[in-house]
């Protein structure tokens, strides 16, 4: 399902227009992204869910192509974890 599918299943679902379905989406992208970015708390959609900020610490790796040895710097990822609910669904409950 991409973006375009996802917005008219929600328009159809909760009865709202596209457009509106659409804001709505972005809007819910955006402040998880805020959130994320910041790293201080979470966001979690109960049942559905978990979005967070990790910290990765700096680690050797090797080139791939050479076998040289190179150094990656710490940095920060998400972590999404999925909830219950989304984990029963998956399951085919």
């Amino acid at each position: 399902m991409n973006r375009s599918e996802l917005v008219a299943a929600l328009s159809e679902r909760a009865e709202v227009t596209r457009k509106d379905a659409d804001a709505v989406l972005a809007a819910l992208a955006e402040v998880v992204g805020d959130v994320v970015a910041k790293g201080d708390e979470k966001v979690t959609i109960p049942g559905f869910l978990t979005f967070e900020r990790t910290h990765r610490a700096a680690r050797t790796a090797r080139n791939p192509q050479t076998g040289d040895p190179i150094q990656i710097a710490a940095g920060y990822s998400v972590k999404v974890s999925a909830g219950s609910k989304l984990k029963e669904a998956a399951k085919g409950k």
